[in-house]
């Protein structure tokens, strides 16, 4: 049986890159008994994270360097080190750099879980023609109650601040 780290370095853990946004894996849920998990994204400046909607989770982000933009269902905000934003479960969300320097979040999962998706994804992103990819990714989204919505959100955010989403060239 492998034992859990209980203390993470901050050179140490699993990653994923995602075309603009890595996941650096820090606290699983299994260390907490499922109630939470932590992630650390670095965030290219110019990208934008597809809008979602959580149905099983809440998530909490904290902004560690460089600024990001967020839209959390009508509202949207800018956020820069030392902000706190929330997620809630239910409701569409999204976020993204507008630059000019990379940005960086740590982002508290709650329950655990939702962790998985990004490992999935992170696999998919190395194994899956192109072309085939935004459904694969869809598929493994829907597994986990995780929805991408609001096209429209998408096209207003590129226009006004020259963003990219994520594996866009």
């Amino acid at each position: 049986m492998t034992q859990l780290k209980t203390v993470i370095r901050p050179d140490e853990g699993q990653s994923v890159w995602l075309g603009g946004v890595g996941v650096e894996f820090k606290i699983p849920g299994e260390l907490t008994g499922g109630a939470f998990s932590v992630v650390e994204h670095p965030l290219e400046p110019g990208r934008l994270i597809p809008p979602h909607v959580h149905h099983r989770e809440d998530e909490l982000s904290y902004v560690l360097a460089g600024r990001i933009g967020v839209r959390i269902g009508d509202d949207e905000y800018d956020a820069g080190p030392g902000t706190y934003v929330w997620k809630p479960r239910g409701v569409p969300h999204t976020f993204w750099n507008p630059g000019p320097e990379a940005a960086r979040l740590l982002e508290i999962i709650s329950p655990a879980g939702f962790e998985r998706f990004f490992a999935e994804v992170g696999e998919l992103a190395e194994t899956t023609p192109a072309d085939e990819l935004a459904e694969r990714r869809a598929e493994v989204a829907r597994a986990y109650d995780h929805h991408f919505v609001h096209p429209e959100w998408v096209d207003d955010l590129k226009a006004r601040y020259g963003l990219r989403l994520l594996g866009e060239v």
